[in-house]
């Protein structure tokens, strides 16, 4: 599902667009339909480079997925590790995002002591209190905040960014990448990267933003404890707005499902959520707080920000891949992320010819050639050579951007 809102101050054509990214949330079914959508959106503009952009804005999974394109790392790179392909550059296994939490298990547990004796003491002081739930409420100090262990998110993250020609620091980056989670305490959001929030590693704060409270323990970060972004906002793209770009595209990968697109559609459903039990009804009850959220945001920033023009790529509502798929089979992570190319592909191509004439002031239009060929997710990613030393990449990326910039001046 595409949805196009140019600016409301009609752009003319510009010689240096500025162009920013915003990457949502979604957990791994997000992350993989992400990168599946990123490429098919990368070689089917005309002119586009994802790996290449002015303005990075990422929550949650998204914050993963613009993290790696801030450091230039390109989709093609990135799909080879996310879906396990043989010339990755390392082993990407989804299980060890599953790892149980020990440390805050262990952490909760040395509380147990104190925690009785308070109890104790209560129940001497005030018998009544001690007879109702009330005077056991102490014991929620004792759940732990997660169930699994997300250091290994900063691990791996930290890992990819840590080879040469590459960055875990904000500031040495030469794009601008903001990481949105929410200050637990205060229920605000933070934007690691921004001026005062730019001294904590990259990998850091990708942690703090995919803490998803429940699941993953909150990350504390110089005192202050921080959890999921997505808790504020889907996309925080005013994040990238404020940054003056002309043209900011962005991902969603949840929507709610709806077996029948057609608001109208008369007969009853023939696959109901409620039938999946209790994963399946809390995913359709996020995907529609999400969703809302969404379209009250892409309506205020288009208000807020008239000399820019949004992009938004989501699946269809009833994509029943998107919903009823389990990420953690790697036949499934291959499969979802096929899935999200072919789907994003073939709706660039429906939509090419308002598409071009909304890109046309930024220099881009779509790729006709690229979208007439059928093409494999995987024949796609064989056709960028594979994975060299980031110094031979950037070397290589260097020549390409004087080979185009002596053509744009031959042409002139």
């Amino acid at each position: 599902m595409l949805t196009l809102t140019p600016a409301l101050n009609k752009p003319g054509s510009l010689s240096a667009p500025r162009i920013g990214l915003a990457v949502a949330g979604g957990g791994p079914l997000g992350a993989i339909y992400e990168l599946g959508a990123l490429h098919a959106l990368n070689e089917s503009i005309e002119g586009l480079r994802l790996h290449e952009l002015e303005v990075y804005v990422g929550v949650s999974s998204g914050a993963f997925m613009a993290a790696g394109l801030a450091n230039q790392v390109t989709t093609t790179q990135m799909c080879r590790i996310f879906i396990g392909s043989d010339d990755a550059e390392f082993v990407f296994r989804p299980e060890s995002f599953l790892r149980p939490a020990v440390r805050e298990y262990l952490r909760r547990a040395t509380g147990i002591p104190s925690v009785v004796r308070e109890i104790l003491r209560e129940a001497v002081t005030n018998p009544s209190h001690f007879a109702t739930l009330e005077g056991i409420s102490g014991l929620a100090r004792l759940i732990p905040t997660g169930v699994f262990d997300n250091h290994v998110i900063e691990e791996v993250l930290s890992g990819l960014l840590s080879r040469s020609g590459r960055t875990n620091d904000f500031r040495q980056l030469t794009s601008r990448l903001r990481v949105v989670a929410v200050e637990l305490d205060t229920g605000q959001a933070v934007r690691f990267g921004s001026p005062g929030q730019d001294h904590v590693p990259i990998s850091l704060a990708v942690q703090a933003s995919s803490a998803l409270p429940g699941l993953y323990p909150p990350v504390k970060i110089d005192g202050h404890y921080y959890v999921d972004g997505a808790l504020r906002r889907t996309l925080h793209a005013s994040a990238a707005l404020r940054e003056g770009v002309d043209l900011l595209l962005a991902i969603n990968p949840l929507v709610p499902y709806r077996e029948f697109p057609e608001e109208d559609h008369p007969g009853p459903v023939t696959r109901s959520v409620e039938k999946g039990g209790l994963p399946l009804v809390l995913s359709q009850t996020f995907r529609a707080m999400i969703q809302s959220r969404m379209q009250i945001g892409m309506t205020k920033y288009a208000e807020d920000y008239p000399d820019t023009s949004l992009m938004l790529i989501e699946p269809n509502r009833n994509d029943e891949k998107m919903f009823f798929t389990n990420v953690f089979s790697y036949s499934s992570r291959s499969a979802l992320a096929e899935h999200a190319y072919q789907t994003t592909r073939a709706e660039i191509l429906k939509r090419s010819e308002t598409l071009d004439a909304f890109l046309a002031p930024f220099g881009l239009k779509t790729n006709h050639r690229s979208l007439s060929e059928p093409r494999t997710l995987e024949g796609s990613l064989a056709l960028e050579p594979f994975y060299r030393a980031p110094v031979a990449n950037n070397l290589a990326r260097t020549l390409e951007r004087l080979d185009r910039e002596l053509e744009q001046r031959e042409i002139q």
